[in-house]
Order: C-alpha cells, then structure tokens, then sequence
C-alpha cells in the first residue's frame, strides 16, 4: 500500500509518532513518503527513518497515494482537497484541542469542523477528541492510541551513579527534585508550576524541594523573571536531550497543562517508574488512571498537597513506582500501533 503521511509542523509530538510509526508500517511492506515543513529541525527525524521527505508544496503528488493520512487540524484541511473526486482516502488524526481564544480560536474551531467532515475517518489521541469530532459531524471517529516511542536508555553510569553525577551536575545536593518536561508555552500553564513551587519556597525545618523544567519556548522570559523576582526554586533547563537520566535524578513528575491527549512526557515518566502528579484534563485520567496523584486543572493548592504526599510517604511513592510501569507496559507498543493503523488503511481504501 502506498501511504502518504502528511505534517504541517514535526516539532513536539506528532513528529516523534509519526517519526516512530513510519519504519514500522514499511516493515510491514508498506511504501510511505512524508509532507512536512522542511524547515523545521525535527524533519530530520525521518531523514533518519529512510523515507521519501517531500515539501507541503509538493502535496498534490500524495493523489498517488492509496490513502492520505494527515496529522492535525492544518494537515487534515490541506489534504482534504486531494481526497475529493475520486482522489484517495483520508485518515485525519487530532492530536490536540483548541485552547485559543479570539481569532485564532475562531479559526481553531473552524478547522476542527471542516477536518471532521472531510476524514473518511476520524481517529482522536483521546475520548474528549473523538467525542467532539463525532459531534462536529465526523463520519466515522474511534480512539486512535499513540504510544510512547521508546527512549533512549543509555547512561553513562549505573543507574544509582547516573543519578548522583547528574545531581551533582546540577547542584541538587540534598533537595528532593521534581522534574517537568515540555515546551514552555501557555498550553502547559507553567504559572500553575510556579504557584506550586512557591508554596515549596519556605519551609523551615522541611527538606528542600527543587522544580527542574526540561524545554524551551516563547514564555521563557516571563518565567525567568518572576522566578528572580521572587526567588523561586525553580531552574529552567532549556532543551536537553539527556531526560532519561533527569528522570533518574528525580523524585517525582510534575504536569500542569491545561489539556494534554495522551502526554508523551507523562507516558515516558510513568514507564520509567517516575511518581506522577498531574491535572485531570484531556486524556490524562484515561492514560493515567491510578497511577498517579490527579489533581483539578489550575489548582496549585492540591498540586502541592500531592506532591507533599508523594515527597513525605516512601510506600505511596514505591506503589505510584510501581503502578505507572504496570499500567504503562499495558497500553500498546509502537508495533501495535501500526498494526492498527495498517488496519484502519484498509477499512477506509476498501470503502
């Protein structure tokens, strides 16, 4: 089957997907080439899968395809105009909400519309996903599962030792560490995770506690500032690409977005055995479950209370530990995965 997968951004995400789906489908005997912006760093993630990477110019080439299968609301509304009259099927998966407001969310809420009605299939990273799609007039919309791509787990110690050089690296000491990883835009309500350190900030006679946060983004110089302004315990990282042996160095996950589907971070610390506190949006109760400590979207209080908990208590924090990797080797692999999607490729292109 010839398959055209179809990006308008490859940062974050969706990129690593369908960065990690695409050998995956050509094991399976598949031809795939990739439209993405070739602009944008992570479009060496498929140089390195060994596949045709084509401009979004060159998107009229995908009529070719025996089926199209766009990732994202822009991909989705750029594709659709290939797959009208006899052209191939389209697959659209929505990765992600709508959180805008004003214009762009007027034109947010616009796309989602027309990328409901134009899929011959809908698949959603989360229940609230395919929930509105179905409501938007989606002809057919199902839960499409995205798992973690694996990470890579080489150390440069034993795992006791990488933890304490990367301690030591970062001037850690003694302080119990909690580590958040994602972009520093509004979607992840890093303000929330200042509230929540601040509350951490003074404790006499209390063991300290040190917020790490791994990423970079148009809000950084907002942070910055009111982490000096009110000597917050909080280090911003920037990118990094040793996070499997942050998580090693820390005691517990931090994550305070306003919406996530199925959180890649929040999957990748949960398989490592990271305790997990998080807000209760999106498709986080569903990937979570038990696993970890959910607290409301917003509410710093909670957010620390729980992580008071998780930092106080050893037997919650081993049966958090313990939890996430039992529910994480549960969900489906990167070869399941493909192998639904191989599925779906066919319902569509024999309809």
């Amino acid at each position: 089957m010839r398959i055209a997968q179809v990006l308008t951004a490859s940062e974050g995400g969706i990129g690593r997907h369908v960065a990690d789906v695409t050998p995956r489908l050509v094991d399976l005997g598949h031809r795939v080439a990739i439209y993405c912006p070739r602009r944008t760093a992570a479009a060496q993630h498929f140089d390195r899968v060994g596949v045709p990477v084509r401009p979004l110019a060159a998107l009229p080439l995908a009529r070719g395809a025996d089926v199209v299968h766009a990732h994202g609301y822009k991909a989705i509304s750029l594709a659709a105009p290939l797959t009208r009259t006899l052209g191939p099927p389209l697959v659209g998966t929505w990765h992600n909400a709508v959180l805008a407001a004003g214009r762009a969310g007027q034109v947010g809420r616009a796309l989602q519309r027309l990328s409901a009605r134009a899929a011959d299939l809908t698949l959603g990273a989360s229940s609230d996903l395919v929930d509105l799609a179905a409501g938007l007039g989606a002809r057919r919309a199902r839960l499409g599962p995205v798992s973690a791509p694996a990470t890579l787990a080489w150390l440069a110690y034993p795992p006791d030792e990488q933890r304490e050089h990367t301690r030591a690296e970062l001037g850690a000491g003694s302080a119990r560490v909690v580590l958040s990883v994602g972009r520093l835009a509004a979607q992840k309500n890093y303000p929330m995770l200042l509230d929540v350190a601040a509350r951490f900030r003074d404790r006499p006679g209390e063991a300290a506690v040190v917020f790490w946060v791994v990423g970079e983004g148009p809000e950084r110089p907002a942070l910055e500032a009111r982490i000096a302004a009110e000597g917050l315990p909080v280090r911003l990282l920037g990118a990094r690409d040793d996070v499997v042996a942050l998580r090693y160095a820390a005691d517990a996950f931090l994550l305070t977005s306003h919406w996530e589907a199925r959180a890649l971070v929040a999957q990748e610390a949960l398989q490592h055995g990271l305790p997990f506190v998080g807000t209760a949006v999106g498709g986080v109760p569903e990937l979570v479950g038990d696993a970890g400590l959910l607290v409301p979207p917003g509410d710093a209080e909670a957010a620390a209370a729980a992580l008071t908990r998780v930092l106080g208590d050893p037997a919650l924090a081993d049966r958090l530990r313990t939890a996430g990797r039992a529910r994480a080797d549960a969900w489906p692999d990167g070869d399941a995965v493909a192998l639904a999607l191989e599925l779906a490729y066919r319902e569509v292109t024999r309809r």
